[in-house]
């Protein structure tokens, strides 16, 4: 076991699966200066230079500054053989090649009729609580949950940023890593060597019997800060962290729910047609007799994220707001303060 940061996590994952595998290669803007992950992963000019000089410019390769053709390029290349890594650094980047992604990465293998696979991985950073504005802090993995070829990845911690990456890359699929920036500095200790964690397969970051956290990404620290809170109250809440959005563990999820009869959802992502929003119509077809209280979701409001870092800390999921929410769905019951009808 080593102590091992967010970050160094994803290098470990990436040059143990270009050791492995030549077909494996990296590309995006400036990633020669960059190879540890995006904007530089904490790791000194000499061991990013250690990183080029084992793998040479042939397999970590600059590209223009353009979404569209790294997208594309790497796209191609997946289909030709090779096992592209795409850093596309900023998560708001993706939607200049929304095109690439929508009409060509998800659906070549099924245009093809299987005939092609898409063996590409594409990383890229949420910005949001540093401040970087509208423009740079948008968390737009639920939309992408909508494109039907797409494998999505939101690790929330260094364990899981570095077994997903490394089952990922594996993959014959592509697959979409959201990493939120605010989990960069977070370390703990990993296994040493290759490992691997399945996809579709959720994490019980805590057990409890009064109430069910599922938290995604960065909620998920302060899902596990809330639960240490209510601990203190005598409520017992059990934290799951799906790992992945697609394929979704709707069954770890479900179970949970059984046992505890109370479900809260946080996520960083807007509300509307978010994550949590799918995990909610899930639990409520398939486990609504199980529920002893309506389902509350903890998400940041559909709005943009102003500049203002006073402002902008009170938009997100925290430990203040899990913990409200779990209080009211625990004291409260289905039905509870519904409108009169009229007759």
């Amino acid at each position: 076991m080593t102590v091992t940061s967010y970050l160094g996590a994803i290098g470990a994952a990436q040059r143990e699966a270009m050791e492995a595998d030549e077909r494996v290669i990296i590309i995006g803007e400036d990633v020669e200066a960059n190879v540890y992950g995006t904007m530089g992963g904490g790791k000194s000019r000499a061991d990013k230079g250690d990183f080029l000089q084992m793998f040479g410019s042939n397999r970590i390769r600059n590209t223009p500054i353009s979404e569209e053709i790294m997208v594309g390029a790497a796209a191609g290349a997946a289909m030709t053989g090779l096992r592209p890594i795409v850093d596309l650094s900023y998560s708001t980047f993706l939607y200049m090649a929304m095109d690439q992604f929508i009409n060509q990465v998800a659906k070549s293998r099924y245009m093809f009729g299987g005939q092609a696979s898409l063996p590409v991985v594409f990383r890229s950073a949420m910005f949001y609580g540093l401040s970087t504005a509208a423009h740079h802090s948008d968390r737009p993995y639920p939309m992408f949950m909508n494109v039907p070829g797409l494998k999505i990845m939101v690790p929330a911690s260094p364990t899981d940023a570095k077994g997903l990456l490394r089952t990922a890359i594996d993959m014959d699929d592509p697959v979409l890593s959201f990493e939120a920036c605010l989990l960069w500095g977070m370390k703990e200790d990993i296994e040493d060597g290759e490992f691997r964690i399945p996809f579709g397969v959720a994490r019980t970051v805590r057990q409890g019997t009064d109430v069910t956290i599922v938290a995604i990404s960065s909620a998920v620290p302060q899902a596990v800060l809330a639960a240490q809170i209510l601990e203190t109250e005598g409520i017992s809440a059990e934290i799951i962290d799906p790992r992945t959005l697609v394929p979704l563990d709707s069954l770890a999820i479900l179970n949970s729910v059984a046992r505890t009869g109370r479900l809260v959802i946080a996520d960083p992502a807007n509300r509307t047609c978010g994550a949590a929003a799918e995990i909610s119509a899930i639990v409520s077809e398939l486990a609504f007799d199980c529920l002893r209280a309506p389902i509350i979701r903890v998400t940041t409001p559909d709005t943009h994220i102003p500049f203002s870092p006073a402002i902008e800390k009170q938009l997100y999921p925290d430990s203040i707001k899990i913990a409200e929410a779990v209080r009211k769905v625990t004291s409260a019951r289905i039905g509870a303060g519904a409108p009169a009808r009229r007759n």
